[in-house]
Order: structure tokens, then C-alpha cells, then sequence
């Protein structure tokens, strides 16, 4: 299975961040593939490919460098421009033209309209039917008082309540490149001070010189900038500029205590449709997931999410995923969908199966970038096969470049671990490929002691090891 961002579900991801050995070919289209999910054109959506756990494409056997490429299975949601065969959520677009007086969302309101008329139609027919049928026999009806109807209030446990309280809390984010290419995404409020944490794939179009804005539900947009990004990790933290001095960071949940069945509560910008909000549960956790945007440059990003049926779409990416008290447990990223485009936009849609970062992985990582600018990353220092796995991550024999696939006085090293092992379990977490590894090492921070056990020559053994530190994404 691939993930595509806030689109599709990938291979299996690794929990320890081992360098890959050998680039991974590209993606040929699985019609199952967990992608990240990509932020939405201004333009016509992109069509957007998932890849995750479940896919049945070999990831290739990459060379120990970082970061990781793509594994093979992990099909990439920019693969066309708006409107194309076969492009993914993150496609590039060019900017649209001018709309007529009177455009914009007309096609929506349209579409309104008309469910709106064809329930008025019916229910007049219906009533005048009933009222011909009970015509002389009187009838007595009750409507019910709009009194007071403003007033209405909900429960603060409720989801009306939940929304209420969070919404004022996300931003829709548009990002634009300096050739014009960009797209749409959401984000949440981090602190009082205007940073906002979102995913890497959103905000990548602005990174080098690009424009950058939020815009809150209630109208008020401002300019941001990229304060640090992770690729690894795919998450983002950007800072308004002139910040507003009313900023309610959305309060932390505590992903570990999260459980299987759990209420969730999705919030974003589906296809760029602001401020929506959706319902679910937690429907797995600890999900390998691999994604990237699917571009010949394209790196992979790695999580050990959390799986959710809460209907995600393209433009979902980077918005937060809440527990039933509002808390904050993950940011939605990617989903896992068929292959197919719905509505005549070419682009794939929620079929319940959605990935989050684990929020207490997206703090961590968030307050790296603030403080430092740069990610920080637990490693093993070994090179680990990437291609598709039931068995476990085995240790390749050379890393890239030829180097050694064993850094040299490395955590790996010193546990005594060589080439040709293969890991099967970190700590009580069982690993079956090597995204799975690098996905559930990077659950971890530097300098977190380990239980590695691995196979050699038909023998299991166990080792403890200290996780070594890697800063930036190259």
C-alpha cells in the first residue's frame, strides 16, 4: 500500500532512520498508495496518489544517504499539473486567470441550489398530496419557535462545542513558489507568540523566496514566513508577521494515551473548501507510513501514524486531528486511496483510511525548528534495504556512495551490529522492512536508550543501544 499525502497510505515505514542504500525507481501508479497529502491548487485540484502500509510495490534498495528516497511502492501526489490524467494533490499549477463578476463559487453554489430545490420540489409535491388527500379533515401542525435561536448553545464536550472552540485556532495557508506554483493547506496555532505548525509539503513551494499566507475563519489574513521545516518528518512551523495579539494556541493532547476507538475530529480545507470540519475514530495505531510527493527530487518522509476513518482530503494537510475534549493528538498528512479521481477533477478522495503524525513526534519536532531552525533526528548509523519486507530490516552490505553501511563508531557499531543482520524488533515494536524501522526510530529523540533485536546466521539476539543524532535533512 502507498500513501500519498493527506492522500494515500505508504509501504510500510521503518522505525529507525537507517541511511538508505540504493534510490528506489520511481512509482508506477498503485491503485491502493498512501500518499502525503498534498496541498490543493488554487487552481482545479490535482489529482493526488496514496501509498502506505499495504502496498505490494518494492521499495528498491536504496544506499545509505540522507535522507531516504521514496520507496518504490510510494506512489507522489505531483505528478500532472491541474486538471491532468494523472496528477497528484501537490501537482503544480499555474496561477488562474482572472474570474468574471460574479465567478468564484458559483459551480458550488449552484450545485446548492439545486439539492436544495429538488428537496423543495419533493416536498411540496409531497405536501400537496397529503393536503389533496386530507382536504375537508382539517389538520392541526406544530412548528417549533426560532425564539432565541441565536442563542443556542452547545455543550463544551460536544462535537458542535469542540468545533467552535478550535476553529478560531487553524489557519487556511496558501503557499506560492517564486515561478508561481503553489497550493493550499491547513495549520493550527502553536504558541502565543504567531507560529504555526503545519506539514513540510505545504509550506515547500515557499521555502526559497516564496509567498506566504494564513488566514483565519473569521477573514484575517497575514503575511508568514518558514521558520524551519523537516522533510523527514514532514512537518513545518512558520511565524506570522504583525501577529495578532489574540492568538489561542490549541491545547496538546498526548498521542501515547491515545487508543483504538478513540473520537477524532478532523479540521482543514478539503479540496480549498476552508474551516470544514469531519468525524471519525482512531481506527489503528502505530501505522507504518511512508510518503512523498512523487517528484524526481522527491524524498520520503516517515511516520509511525496514527490511522483514522475521518473523511481527509487534499488540502486537509497539516490540520489537526482532536480528541473528543478538543486536544490536539495529531496533524493529518496523508490518506490512502484508490487511484481513480471522483467529480471530473482527476483527483482521489477520502475512503476512510487517513494518517496522522502522532502529535507528541510533531511537538518535539516543532520546537526543534523554532529554537534551531533545523530538524534533529535519532539515528542507528547503519544503511538499511528499503525494498519491500515481511521479514524484517536487514543491514545492506555497502551504503551509498560506497561508504560503509555501518557508520564507523556509530550506535550501530558499538552494538555490535554488521551487515547482513536483519532487525526485527525495536523495543517491544515488531519491524518488518525498513521504512518500518526508520518510521518507529524517529518516534524517538537522540540519545533514547533501545532494545535492537536482530537475526544472524539463523540466531536472534538482543543488544541495547543508544540512538545517535543527525541535524538537517542532508
Amino acid at each position: 500500500m502507498s500513501t500519498e499525502n493527506e492522500g494515500n497510505a505508504v509501504p510500510p515505514a521503518p522505525s529507525a532512520p537507517p541511511v538508505p542504500v540504493a534510490s528506489p525507481a520511481p512509482p508506477q501508479g498503485d491503485a491502493g498508495a498512501t500518499a502525503q497529502l498534498p496541498p490543493v491548487p488554487p487552481g482545479p485540484p490535482e489529482q493526488q496518489h496514496p501509498y502506505g502500509p499495504g502496498a505490494h510495490q518494492p521499495y528498491g534498495a536504496p544506499e545509505g544517504s540522507w535522507p531516504p528516497p521514496p520507496p518504490p511502492g510510494t506512489p507522489g501526489y505531483g505528478e500532472a499539473g491541474a486538471g491532468g490524467s494523472g496528477g497528484g494533490w501537490g501537482a503544480s499549477y499555474q496561477q488562474p486567470a482572472p474570474k468574471p463578476a460574479g465567478g468564484g463559487r458559483g459551480g458550488l453554489i449552484a450545485a446548492v441550489l439545486v439539492a436544495a430545490l429538488v428537496a423543495g420540489g419533493l416536498g411540496g409535491g409531497l405536501g400537496y398530496t397529503l393536503a389533496k388527500d386530507n382536504d375537508g379533515q382539517g389538520s392541526t401542525t406544530v412548528s417549533a419557535s426560532d425564539n432565541g435561536a441565536s442563542q443556542v448553545k452547545r455543550a463544551p464536550g460536544t462535537i458542535a462545542g469542540v468545533a467552535s472552540k478550535a476553529l478560531p485556532s487553524t489557519v487556511t495557508i496558501e503557499a506560492e513558489s517564486t515561478s508561481g506554483e503553489g497550493g493550499t493547506g491547513t495549520g493550527f496555532v502553536f504558541d502565543t507568540q504567531g507560529h504555526i505548525v503545519t506539514n513540510n509539503h505545504v509550506v515547500a513551494e515557499a521555502v526559497d523566496g516564496g509567498k506566504l499566507s494564513a488566514t483565519f475563519p473569521d477573514g484575517r489574513k497575514y503575511a508568514a514566513e518558514v521558520v524551519g521545516h523537516a522533510q523527514g518528518y514532514d512537518v513545518a512551523v512558520i511565524k506570522l508577521k504583525n501577529a495578532p495579539s489574540d492568538l489561542k494556541p490549541l491545547s496538546l493532547g498526548n498521542s501515547d494515551q491515545v487508543a483504538v476507538g478513540d473520537e477524532t475530529i478532523a479540521i482543514g480545507a478539503p479540496f480549498g473548501l476552508s474551516n470544514t470540519v469531519t468525524t471519525g475514530i482512531i481506527s489503528a495505531k502505530n501505522r507504518p507510513v511512508a510518503s512523498s510527493d512523487g517528484s524526481s527530487s522527491s524524498k520520503a518522509s516517515y511516520m509511525s501514524a496514527l490511522q483514522t476513518d475521518a473523511s481527509i482530503n487534499p488540502g486537509n494537510s497539516g490540520g489537526p486531528l482532536l480528541n473528543a475534549s478538543g486536544a490536539v493528538i495529531g496533524i493529518n498528512s496523508a490518506i490512502q486511496s484508490t487511484s481513480g479521481g471522483s467529480f471530473g477533477s482527476g483527483q482521489s478522495g477520502s475512503i476512510g483510511l487517513g494518517f496522522a503524525i502522532p502529535i507528541n513526534q510533531a511537538k518535539y519536532v516543532a520546537q526543534q525548528l523554532i529554537k534551531n531552525g533545523k530538524p534533529v533526528y535519532a539515528k542507528i548509523g547503519a544503511s538499511v534495504s528499503l525494498e519491500e519486507s515481511t521479514d524484517g530490516a536487514k543491514i545492506t552490505d555497502q551504503g551509498t556512495g560506497g561508504a560503509d553501511a555501518v557508520e564507523s563508531g556509530g550506535p550501530a557499531a558499538k552494538a555490535g551490529l554488521k551487515p547482513g543482520d536483519v532487525i526485527t524488533k525495536l523495543d517491544d515494536s515488531v519491524i518488518d522492512s525498513g521504512p518500518t524501522l526508520i518510521g518507529e526510530i524517529w518516534t524517538h529523540k537522540p540519545g533514547d536508550k533501545v532494545k535492537v533485536t536482530y537475526t544472524r546466521g539463523g540466531d536472534q539476539h538482543t543488544v541495547d543501544l543508544t540512538l545517535g543524532s543527525r541535524v538537517g535533512d542532508s
